[in-house]
């Protein structure tokens, strides 16, 4: 059963309750949902603010290091003096000052082999937004494992892609990257309207996969040229051979099985 919502959670979600699609169901499943945020910085931190906003009932923010003075171009959580903090625990007060009708954890780590499934568990979708394909590999394999559905989104300069991930129903991220691009996490410019705009996108596709609002991203790449405004939809390939997800059929998540997908 979908808890019910407060009188100060009426009141506070009034306008989205609005929007054909979600009203007052919708409002309870996010209240019902724990969303796993990994990578919590330009991306997943805005990410997660729009989550925080929309009144999903439970985050978990997983980010290990302290906060840097240029970082602050972009996590717009942090505050130039929580310079050399943990950021992750900074993400955690902005947010719960937000909105403290949610509950918040954050977990000052990085994903890791020891840590992942357990940081998984809990959570009934989970969005990557971490800063190397180590990290993202990680949580994929962890998603599907556990099948748990999985918002995918990642930025270099001023490109961008999106895509959700259904284990059993959709590609997972080794299907689309089966060998990872040279990427260096130092070496591009990162302007904070770009992360901000994918992570806005990422959080609305999480909202989408949870309430049955619009149509997600499944089995679609959307990738993003900022710098031209150009954007396109691709079908990437579902590999039934793929060493992660190929032996998975159908997903079992209940998210995954909700009115979101139908």
């Amino acid at each position: 059963m979908l808890p019910s919502l407060t009188p100060t959670e009426i009141e506070r979600y009034r306008r989205q309750m609005m929007l054909p699609g979600l009203g007052e169901t919708g409002q309870r499943q996010l209240k019902n949902t724990t969303a796993l945020v990994t990578g919590v910085g330009g991306l997943g931190g805005t990410a997660a603010l729009y989550l925080a906003v929309a009144g999903v009932g439970k985050l978990i923010l997983v980010r290990g290091g302290n906060l840097q003075r240029d970082d602050l171009n972009r996590q717009i959580l942090m505050t130039d003096d929580w310079v050399g903090k943990p950021r992750v625990f900074k993400a955690q007060e902005t947010l719960a000052q937000l909105n403290p009708d949610i509950d918040i954890e954050a977990v000052c780590e990085y994903v890791s082999v020891d840590n992942i499934d357990s940081l998984l568990r809990p959570a009934d979708i989970a969005l990557d937004c971490a800063f190397d394909f180590k990290e993202r590999d990680l949580l994929n394999a962890a998603c599907v494992r556990q099948r748990t559905p999985m918002i995918e989104a990642a930025m270099n300069s001023m490109e961008a892609y999106l895509t959700t991930i259904v284990p059993g129903q959709t590609p997972c991220l080794t299907c689309l990257f089966p060998e990872k691009p040279d990427w260096d996490r130092w070496g591009f410019g990162v302007l904070g309207a770009v992360s901000g705009t994918l992570a806005c996108l990422a959080a609305l596709e999480a909202i989408k996969l949870i309430t049955g609002l619009g149509e997600p991203l499944l089995g679609q790449l959307l990738t993003m040229d900022l710098a031209r405004a150009e954007f396109a939809k691709r079908r990437p390939f579902h590999d039934p051979n793929c060493p992660t997800c190929g032996q998975l059929t159908q997903p079992s998540n209940p998210l995954a099985t909700s009115a979101a997908l139908c």
